[in-house]
């Protein structure tokens, strides 16, 4: 049996059903597209999902900054924003190591196409001399 402070309705675990749509969402960026640009901003998102999922939970209603005071009863943990502004700069350097990488490839192949790519870098098919 389920506590009245409990709830298992939709608007109750709405952060959730974000995160784990911007999950899938970037997912699927990664997996579906062949353009390395859109590659990297579905990493992008799948990023900031998992920024949603560390920071939702960090926050209680009617908490306070972790400072003791007898006014205070309830606090916030601080240490999920801690985490996750040491994740946004590790995030925003993978992604200027990916993009510099990208414009590499640009000009290395003239495309940022995945397939162009492959097929520019597959190796000549042999000729049979009998």
């Amino acid at each position: 049996m389920m506590s009245e402070g409990s709830s298992l309705t939709p608007g109750g675990h709405f952060t959730y059903f974000i995160t784990i749509f911007l999950m899938m969402m970037g997912l699927f960026i990664v997996i579906a597209r062949g353009n390395l640009i859109k590659k990297l901003v579905g990493l992008g998102i799948f990023q900031t999902s998992v920024y949603l999922l560390y920071i939702a939970p960090g926050k209680l209603v009617g908490g306070t900054a972790p400072i003791l005071s007898d006014a205070f009863t309830v606090y916030s943990n601080p240490l999920p924003h801690v985490l996750i502004l040491t994740a946004i700069v590790v995030g925003v350097a993978t992604l200027a190591l990916g993009l510099a990488l990208v414009v590499r490839i640009r000009e290395a192949y003239g495309t940022v196409e995945e397939d162009d790519i492959l097929s520019l870098d597959a190796p000549a098919p042999r000729s049979q001399e009998d």
